[in-house]
């Protein structure tokens, strides 16, 4: 064994190193060649729960050796992807053996440098590799266990007044690399043995069973450097990608429970699970594993399913095979303390994550080496999951406001990507993290969602349990299975192939008078048409599901060129397409069959199928930005909802006047349309107080619940006295009686935000001192967000400062808040003030894993719409250019775009709207 030199300590800090066997240019290559193939990794992690005496930092320490075959024969080898912060690392052991059957053999290693570009250490040996031959690599390293929210790190909690540690990790997309020595891209699959080293008295958790089920029921205690600790030693992963290696060390506790087979654990703080905050999901995980091992047609193929929340945790939740990480709000609820929104985000999200669980692991069994990224998969089943888990919610209508409708809002920019990319154009990390955005997910879901409808949900279904697994190693639109039992136009490949590949959507215009028919790509801003291709000429195979009026039984019709022809042409009151938004495309009309179905709104309105009530409102707005309509006739479809009372019509407008609030707030039109805006909202703050008996009990229904939610929430932001009379009385009973919440759950995030407005210091700093003593995370989540809602400019300020102090607030929390403040008009000058000031702090310490820089961004400018605002934004650009944006470089592009049109919109729009909301006030006067 030939130790490599002792690395010099005058390297910078937070480098990542790399191995791979090839010749290339280290500075421009940034993907691993297949020189190496690892086959499996034998690692060893110590982490220390409590600091060093002499640097009072938090460190790991490892080992590990990783058996690999040579593909090629070259002299340069390069290993990746050790990230070790240096200040901790006096060197690094790094030995190659060559291994036979009986014998191993030592390689002498010449010389090795790193690459930071490119995130190599390269090694330099003194003969060549041979190939088909077996090597193993050994390495000892050590880094700093960090509160960075990335790779293997450290989260921090307070319990009964004593402070506790959890070492735990997030690896994707690309920090396994920080943790230990790997190859570190998806398609480079190995099987892991993991062994923790941790204080006796603690657990440690990984994706497989530990030993200890099988060796003995008590911990295996050793000795290294004198100090005791227990061993636990885990079972062999399944083959898999490092980035869904998991890691915990703990002091938590579980519920537990087994579906057939398959242990099921919740795992949390001891208090949380004493009060039963598991309870719901241990309940949930069962009923969901058992549909997707019906709907998969196959059997869950993991021994174990473990879930953890955790107090510090930069996604809200990551799919590790066996044990799966979530944010505490994300995976605990607590029926007195959390809403009925809380309970459906736990019930989607762990289907999310479980769909995974089937999806990655017989990807990697049918298509070894490659690797698939789902394309939306898990986030489309997930509402199918909770739908079978909670099926009185109806949650599968929600995908259209949760998931289309905010997609739309992104694919329908030039910045936008198609779902599916060149792998070639994909390398370095930050856009690795720019791919997982709502084109990935939400546009992924709303694509599979289509071809479910059109094939039928039985062809769908039959198709992924007959060759689901050879369809995750060529993509959805290469399954030719499809293609048999149902009628199409097109085979499955061709008519799929024209929305994955190319980005954006179309706008399906029908003239009823004429009865054409023709398709457009559909853009926000038009004149940017002229700066975006395709492959296909943006020409999609759009499946039209219409009904005329008075019909029940809406037909499908295939629009295959950019013009066609159908008999739209009809003597009926109106047409109607896209029926239940069944397709991924805006639909526009001719203005007299708009005229006639705004008039349908008006006096019958439930003939009008409920999801396209919200579709009508969510077309009419954005054609309307998109000049295709008159502004003042998208204003006009929110009138008929003094009558509404369903939430999905409400939540899709309230979602579109947002867009006016923020463009509009800071002008003269702002209370015209406060005043409009709760005249509309009255009728439901009324109906909602008699269906609760005052506001004594939640509704029944599940989308009632949000829509009281809503009623309440406009009712007390336009002015409504009684409203805020109410919120006021109750956040002040609390007040006077802290230990004694009486604001129902579902009410709380809005009253909080009410009374926060309405109040001053007192109400301030009682709900911050609330959420600092409250060890409910949804309940936190609740305040941290109301406290964005003051009209003090200084309260604003020093909630901000706060979020580059994790003692206050924690890392993972930060955009969060400074978004939140940004959303308050009073706030939105303070949070860009604030992010200019110290973007190159947050983007250089903070790093990817504590920032979601994208969301930052997005947040901060989506009031833009002054020429000074877009001058502001392009000297952010060029005085940040140097350093990059990292994996806001698209945000940054989509914050230009989407200020332009801004402004253009306003200059435009605003006299119209002024004058619209004026003469609604005076009707009404």
């Amino acid at each position: 064994m030939v130790p490599t030199d002792v690395l010099p300590e005058t390297w910078p800090m937070e480098l990542v190193y790399a191995i791979a066997v090839h010749t290339l240019n280290f500075h421009t290559f940034y993907r691993l060649p297949a020189s190496l193939v690892p086959e499996r990794y034998h690692v060893t992690l110590w982490p220390r729960l409590t600091p060093e005496l002499s640097s009072g930092l938090y460190i790991f320490t490892g080992e590990e050796s990783c058996d690999v075959s040579s593909a090629h024969d070259q002299v340069l080898a390069t290993w990746t992807n050790l990230k070790i912060t240096l200040f901790f690392t006096k060197y690094i052991n790094i030995n190659i053996v060559k291994t036979n059957n009986r014998t191993a053999r030592a390689i002498s290693i010449q010389s090795s440098w790193l690459q930071p570009n490119t995130q190599y250490l390269v090694v330099q040996l003194d003969w060549e590799l041979t190939k088909g031959q077996k090597y193993q690599l050994y390495a000892e390293f050590s880094g700093e266990l960090a509160d960075d929210l990335a790779g293997f790190y450290r989260s921090e909690y307070e319990e009964d007044g004593v402070q506790k540690v959890v070492a735990t990790s997030q690896m994707h997309p690309t920090h396994a690399r920080k943790t230990f020595p790997c190859f570190d891209e998806p398609a480079m699959k190995a099987v892991f043995h993991i062994t923790l080293l941790h204080a006796p008295g603690s657990v440690a958790l990984s994706n497989a069973k530990s030993f200890i089920f099988f060796e003995s029921a008590n911990e295996i205690i050793i000795h290294v450097d004198g100090v005791a600790v227990t061993q636990t030693r885990f079972e062999p992963t399944k083959r898999m990608s490092s980035y869904l290696l998991a890691l915990v060390v703990s002091d938590y506790t579980h519920l537990s429970a087994k579906q057939g087979d398959t242990l099921i654990r919740i795992w949390a703080r001891r208090k949380a699970i004493e009060e039963g905050h598991g309870n719901y999901a241990l309940n949930l995980t069962g009923p969901i594993l058992d549909f997707f091992q019906q709907y998969y047609n196959t059997s869950y193929p993991l021994s174990k399913s473990d879930q953890i929340a955790l107090p510090d945790f930069y996604f809200g939740a990551m799919e590790n095979w066996g044990l799966v990480t979530y944010r505490e709000a994300n995976l605990l609820y607590d029926p007195g303390t959390s809403s009925n929104r809380n309970r459906e985000t736990t019930a989607t999200i762990i289907a999310h994550e479980l769909a995974h669980m089937v999806i990655d692991y017989w990807t990697d069994l049918i298509c070894p080496g490659q690797w698939f990224g789902n394309l939306g998969f898990a986030s489309y089943v997930s509402y199918l999951g909770a739908d079978y888990a909670e099926p009185t919610w109806n949650v599968k209508d929600l995908i259209v406001l949760d998931d289309i409708h905010r997609v739309f809002a992104v694919d329908a920019l030039a910045s936008s990507h198609p779902l599916s990319s060149d792998e070639a154009s994909i390398t370095l990390p930050e856009q690795i993290t720019e791919q997982f955005d709502a084109i990935s997910y939400s546009k992924g879901a709303a694509v599979l969602r289509m071809l479910s409808d059109f094939l039928s949900e039985p062809v769908f279904v039959q198709g992924l349990s007959v060759c689901f697994y050879r369809f995750l190693c060529t993509y959805l639109y290469m399954l030719k299975h499809f293609d048999k039992g149902v009628s199409l136009p097109r085979t499955v490949d061709d008519i799929m192939k024209r929305w994955v590949l190319q980005m954006g959507f179309p706008v399906v215009t029908i003239d009823t008078t004429t009865g054409a028919v023709s398709q457009e790509h559909f853009l926000l801003d038009a004149d940017s048409s002229d700066v975006v291709t395709s492959p296909f000429n943006y020409e999609w195979l759009i499946p039209v599901r219409w009904m005329r009026s008075g019909e029940m039984q809406a037909d499908l019709w295939w629009l295959m060129e950019r013009t066609g022809m159908e008999s739209y042409k009809c003597g009926c009151d109106w047409v109607l397409a896209n029926i239940n938004v069944t397709g991924y495309y805006r639909v526009n009309y001719d203005l007299a069959n708009w005229e006639r179905l705004l008039a349908q709104l008006d006096t019958q309105h439930q003939v009008i199928p409920l999801i396209n009530r919200a579709q009508l409102v969510d077309d009419a707005f954005n054609l309307a930005r998109a000049k295709l309509l008159p502004t003042t006739l998208a204003l006009g479809s929110t009138s008929y909802l003094s009558a509404e009372r369903e939430y999905m019509p409400w939540q899709s407008a309230l979602d579109n006047m947002h867009y006016y609030y923020l463009m509009l707030d800071r002008t003269d039109v702002y209370q015209p349309m406060q005043d409009y805006m709760k005249r509309l909202v009255m009728p439901l703050f009324l109906y909602f107080k008699n269906m609760t008996s005052n506001w004594t009990h939640a509704p029944d229904r599940h989308t009632d619940q949000y829509n009281q939610v809503n009623a309440l929430r406009m009712a007390c932001s336009t002015g409504g006295a009684e409203c805020q009379n109410l919120t006021t009385t109750w956040f002040k009973q609390w007040m006077d009686n802290p230990q004694h919440n009486l604001i129902h759950p579902n009410l709380r995030s809005t009253v909080y935000c009410s009374a926060m407005a309405a109040g001053g210091a007192a109400e301030w700093e009682f709900a911050w001192f609330q959420f600092k003593k409250t060890s409910v995370a949804t309940e936190a989540s609740k305040l941290m967000s109301a406290l964005a809602c003051t009209n003090s400019q200084e309260l604003l300020k020093r909630y901000l400062s706060y979020t580059l102090q994790p003692e206050m607030i924690r890392k993972q929390d930060a955009t969060s808040v400074i978004v939140s403040v940004a959303g308050n008009r009073e706030g939105q000058e303070l949070a860009w003030a604030f992010v200019r000031e110290h973007w190159k702090y947050m983007f250089t310490q903070y790093g990817v894993g504590s920032f979601s820089f994208a969301s930052l961004i997005n947040g901060v400018t989506m009031r833009f719409s002054t020429s000074a605002e877009l001058q502001q934004l392009r000297e952010f650009e060029r005085e940040n250019g140097a350093a990059g944006f990292g994996s806001a470089t698209l945000a940054v592009q989509q914050a230009l775009e989407r200020t332009t049109a801004n402004i253009k919109w306003l200059q435009q729009n605003k006299q119209e709207v002024l004058d619209w909301f004026s003469r609604q006030t005076a009707i009404t006067e």
